[in-house]
């Protein structure tokens, strides 16, 4: 599966740095593209279930998830 999370707060490369190795420490996700420029992170992953996951990943690093 592959989703684009819209988020808040992800205001440069090294935040974005974060986001992605935060992101691929969640069980199940292979691959993950964050993008400050387009307030997205790409994430591909094979559990449905990780959604709740990669969401909380991704507030830890103080960016908000907004979809």
């Amino acid at each position: 599966m592959q989703k684009k999370i819209y988020v808040v707060g992800m205001f440069d490369d090294g935040t974005a740095a974060k986001v992605q190795d935060a992101v691929k420490g969640v069980a199940s996700v292979t691959n993950v593209v964050a993008n400050c420029e387009k307030s997205q992170v790409l994430v591909d992953y094979d559990d449905a279930g990780a959604e709740d996951a990669i969401n909380a990943a991704i507030s830890s690093c103080g960016v908000d998830v907004i979809g």
